[in-house]
Order: C-alpha cells, then sequence, then structure tokens
C-alpha cells in the first residue's frame, strides 16, 4: 500500500509527524538503508515506516522493494525482534532481482520496533529538537541478536575526531557493535515576501520538498490561508519581521511582492543575515531599482550580487506561467542547499567519464 499523505510524503520531517500523530494507536516498525554497493535508488540513512495496518511511508527503493520490506516488517512486530534484510540485484535468486530492479546493487536494511522498551528509538526526541532547528547525530545500533536500540547525540565538529561524519551517514564499530550513524539537519527553511496569485504554486513546490515554508504580506487581499496551506503567515509589513520571528533560521528568501518598497524591505533585513539564497523576482534593471531602495552600501550591494542574490531568479527551464517560474526557482533553491550547480546530470557524468579515461590513458605504461 503506498503512502497516503501527501505532502513530502517521503522526507523525514512528514515521517516523523505521521509516526507522532497515531503513535498510540498503530505499532510502527522503522526502516532504515545501512549499507548499500553498487547501484541503488537510496542510499545509506533513508527511513521508511510501516504500521500494523499494512501500511508503508516513503520509500526505500524506487517502490519495488516496498511490500516486500512490509512483509518483514509484520514479522518484527510479530516478535518484537529487530532484523537486517539484504537484497541483492544481482544475484537471480534473490527477490530483488527477481522484481526486475535495474539498479542492480546491494542494499541492506536495518527493521526495527518503535516501542516503549526502546525508548521508541529517541524518535520524540528526534522530532522535538529539529522542530527547535537543532542539528543533529541519529545512531542506530545494527541488530545481531534482535536488540534495538537508538541514541541522539549533538552533531558538533568534535564528531569528527572519533570518526564519526557531519555530512553522510557512516557505518562505525566500537567493541564488536556496528553503529549506523546520520547526521540529521533540520528542513530547510524558506520565506516567500508577497502572498499573491503566482507565489501560491511556489509555497506549493516548496512544500512538496518538505521545507518549511513561512510568507509574509501586510496586504489584506494576499497570503490568505486557503491558499497557502502548510505555511505560516505574517499579516505584516517585512520590516516588523524582527520583532515575529527568528531572521537566522531563515535559509532562503524570494522575493514576489510586486512592490519594490516591500522587496526592499526584505533585502534591508536580511542582507546581513546568514541566509544562503535570496531570490528577487523580476528583470536586472528592476533588482537595481529595489537595491537602490534597500540601503545597503556600494561594497554591500556587491557582496550580495556576487553571493547570495538571484535576480532573475530561478534556472533556465522556460516557461513563463507561475507554475513554471515556481518550478524553476524551487530547482535553483535545490541545487544552492545542496551545494551542486544545477547543471544537467548527463553533462556532469559524461565529464567524469572523460576525466576517468583520461586517468587511465596516462596511467598506461609507455
Amino acid at each position: 500500500m503506498q503512502s497516503t499523505s501527501i505532502r513530502a510524503a517521503n522526507h523525514l520531517s512528514t515521517l516523523l509527524e505521521i509516526w507522532y500523530s497515531q503513535r498510540e494507536e498503530r505499532q510502527w516498525v522503522l526502516g532504515t538503508v545501512f549499507k548499500t554497493a553498487g547501484s541503488s535508488y537510496r542510499k545509506a540513512g533513508s527511513m521508511m515506516l510501516c504500521d500494523d495496518l499494512g501500511r508503508y511511508f516513503g520509500l526505500l527503493s524506487g517502490g519495488c522493494l516496498e511490500s516486500d520490506i512490509q512483509r518483514h516488517a509484520r514479522k518484527v512486530l510479530a516478535t518484537g525482534k529487530a532484523t537486517t534484510i539484504r537484497y541483492d540485484g544481482n544475484d537471480e535468486d534473490d527477490i530483488s532481482f527477481q522484481l526486475g530492479i535495474g539498479c542492480g546493487g546491494e542494499v541492506d536494511i536495518l527493521l526495527q520496533p518503535i516501542n516503549e522498551e526502546n525508548n521508541f528509538l529517541c524518535l520524540g526526541q528526534l522530532r522535538a529538537q529539529l522542530e527547535q532547528r537543532q542539528p543533529l547525530l541519529y545512531r542506530q545500533k545494527i541488530a545481531v541478536n534482535g536488540e534495538s536500540q537508538a541514541e541522539l547525540r549533538p552533531l558538533v565538529d568534535a564528531g569528527q575526531e572519533s570518526g564519526i561524519p557531519l555530512k553522510r551517514p557512516m557505518l562505525t564499530e566500537t567493541d564488536g557493535e556496528r553503529w549506523l550513524n546520520t547526521p540529521i539537519q533540520p528542513r530547510p527553511h524558506i520565506l516567500i515576501v508577497g502572498g499573491g496569485v503566482d507565489a501560491r504554486p511556489m509555497a506549493q513546490q516548496f512544500n512538496a520538498q518538505g521545507w518549511k515554508v513561512s510568507l509574509c504580506d501586510p496586504r489584506p487581499a494576499n497570503a490568505r490561508a486557503a491558499y497557502f496551506p502548510d505555511c505560516t503567515a505574517y499579516r505584516c509589513h517585512p520590516d516588523a519581521l524582527v520583532d515575529l520571528m527568528d531572521l537566522d533560521s531563515v535559509d532562503g528568501v524570494v522575493a514576489m511582492s510586486h512592490n519594490l518598497n516591500l522587496d526592499a524591505a526584505a533585502i534591508r533585513i536580511f542582507h546581513k543575515r546568514p541566509i544562503r539564497y535570496f531570490g528577487l523576482l523580476g528583470p536586472i534593471s528592476r533588482r537595481d531599482r529595489v537595491l537602490s531602495l534597500s540601503g545597503p552600501s556600494s561594497s554591500e550591494t556587491d557582496r550580495l550580487v556576487n553571493g547570495v542574490l538571484r535576480a532573475p531568479i530561478g534556472l533556465d527551464l522556460g516557461g513563463e506561467l507561475p507554475e513554471s517560474i515556481a518550478l524553476a526557482t524551487c530547482a535553483e533553491i535545490h541545487s544552492v542547499l545542496h551545494g551542486k550547480s544545477g547543471r544537467t546530470l548527463t553533462s556532469t557524468s559524461q565529464e567524469m567519464d572523460a576525466r576517468s579515461d583520461a586517468r587511465n590513458k596516462s596511467q598506461v605504461p609507455s
């Protein structure tokens, strides 16, 4: 059975909300990829939830393995013991090969019951601390004899000294016990300044990514709650946000109020904040007018233009409709947040293959 959650159904924050809202009504199993080899759809640290009604939420493959994972999860619920399962896309006798999975890699999955005995795998604390925007290290013991254990640690630079990563999940071994260490960051927080008609698909795109979305617009006709579900609305001038929200919690801003002064105010209050993206709707000529109204010095303006400011906003995907602009903007923000170029994967792969060929040729003895 597929997920019944529409909004960001595969995002960790959504999974935690689903579990938390039904934690006392249903029995649950947490499935986590803890090791992969070769090509795989999801990587280590990916999670899904299964319940005693036969439902699952989230994906650990492209939808091919989930029903079989749910079958194993039922056994975990029946025994109360954690277990591990492996799918090998190269083995003709393996279920993943028989299902026709095209990735051809190996995936190891940990299935853990979520119950009072194991402190609900610390999922309640994880949810609460992520809501407080605290980055965390989530540690899960890889079961050997049915044991089920998880713990939380602060995600600090000192973790690297003990071999625990800050960015990517990693298996470590201590006293013969293996642990999956998964760094977890709070979901990105994006603020949209302007709640007009064209902001609706923008908010929808951001919500679909599982991002926290806030909205600011002082005009009575805009930013109506019915058109912006799952958004936190501030019916005020952007200048008032200083007293209403933690501005340092904002990762990115999209100014699309179609009002020069409102957009300028957004730049004025955020240009010195540690944001990673500032998108300004409109052409370069409008950008310059907004910047002239916002107040930063010439050096600060140069830093903005050559740094986080994007104007016009979005990747060059084509299209003029609000939905197309929203898609292009969401893709651009996503690439910035993940430190990627926004180029096609085909061209990136071709460059990597070319570099690999060049290295191989250089190593051939003459």
